[in-house]
């Protein structure tokens, strides 16, 4: 599994942006999918994670309400919509997949087999 991310920069304070993370997989629809970001010197850290069917999406504490996970299986793409975006927000944002069964909610990073290359997000004050 091959996954790209793309969509970040640089954005003021308040603004928005779209991440998307495109999947070279043919069997997308059954892959556990999931962001996470890493700011410089800090852990990498849970944003939002979506089941397959998209039955299920669950975020991070600091991103609740702000952010939007989505998914389209006819793209092989999942997308993250960030809304109010923060200064803290700003790092380096990976998308993950996985496929795991029984299906259930995954926040932590070494869940994850596939990693995307990361797309940096600057939110200036």
């Amino acid at each position: 599994v091959q996954l790209q991310a793309f969509g970040g920069g640089l954005v003021q304070a308040g603004g928005s942006l779209r991440l998307s993370c495109a999947a070279s997989v043919s069997t997308f629809s059954s892959y556990m999918m999931g962001w996470f970001r890493q700011a410089p010197g800090k852990e990498r850290e849970f944003v939002a994670g979506i089941t397959p069917n998209a039955r299920i999406t669950y975020y991070g504490d600091s991103v609740k309400a702000r952010f939007t996970l989505s998914r389209d299986d006819a793209k092989n793409t999942v997308y993250l919509q960030m809304n109010s975006l923060k200064p803290d927000d700003t790092g380096v944002y990976y998308c993950a997949a996985e496929r795991r069964f029984p299906i259930r909610t995954m926040t932590r990073a070494e869940e994850y087999d596939y990693w995307g290359q990361g797309t940096e997000v600057t939110v200036s004050s």
